[in-house]
């Protein structure tokens, strides 16, 4: 993973624990405000097969990175960050609504989880699950969370969104597809491979703006689904 130079990095100052139910090293540390953030070292990452070691922290970034380029705002603000178990990613802490459930809207293809579908589609999330998909308490915006495992060079669009297959993206989320925007927003957290190959899905989703069918040669969901 070639690292290009980067703003500044969140200095995180505290580790108020260990956040349950995640398969790397995933922290509730705080900044020198007190402010909370979500914190994931690099050094925590469990060895993956197909995607380099170290490299999920700048993915869990350039996804947010590319839902503000695309005015989607569905990722919680996310930074490169150091901390005390080293550097890693932080993403701003949100509190989630446990009473919601996603499934009836996944199942029905709703379409408030469109701008999720898109991100996904373009970053090729690997693993949507549904507990990836929250909401805030007394909120309606719904939110896409670990991010981590994304962009790689070859097709791995794993999720649990295919609801959505063979749909049209809906004009005003097509608008907002500026491939050399996306280029600019993710450029120095990926490899020049993994870079050109999101510009060519954003030209291809542009040109076909459709959200692409289940794989056949590949599990097309995530396991677990939660």
């Amino acid at each position: 993973m070639e690292k290009a130079a980067s703003p500044p990095r969140l200095d995180l100052v505290s580790i108020d624990g260990l956040l349950p139910g995640a398969s790397n090293a995933t922290l509730l540390a705080r900044d020198g405000e007190g402010r909370p953030w979500v914190y994931k070292p690099e050094r925590g990452e469990r060895p993956l097969w197909d995607f380099p070691h170290g490299t999920l922290a700048r993915r869990e970034v350039a996804c947010y990175r590319l839902s503000e380029s695309l005015g989607l705002g569905v990722v919680p603000e996310t930074v490169l960050a150091d901390g005390p178990f080293g550097p890693g990613s932080a993403q701003r802490f949100l509190e989630e609504d446990l009473e919601w459930d996603p499934r009836p809207l996944i199942v029905a293809a709703d379409p408030s989880l469109w701008p999720i579908a898109l991100l996904d589609v373009l970053a090729n999330n690997a693993d949507r699950k549904i507990g990836h998909l929250l909401r805030q308490p007394n909120d309606t915006r719904i939110w896409a969370i670990d991010n981590g495992l994304t962009f790689h060079a070859d097709d791995k669009l794993r999720t649990v969104l295919w609801s959505f297959a063979g749909q049209r993206i809906p004009d005003d989320l097509v608008r907002r597809i500026d491939p050399a925007a996306i280029e600019a927003a993710i450029s120095g957290l990926l490899t020049p491979a993994e870079v050109a190959r999101t510009v060519q899905r954003a030209l291809a989703l542009v040109e076909n703006p459709v959200h692409p069918p289940p794989p056949h040669d590949r599990p097309p969901m995530p396991w677990p689904l939660w």
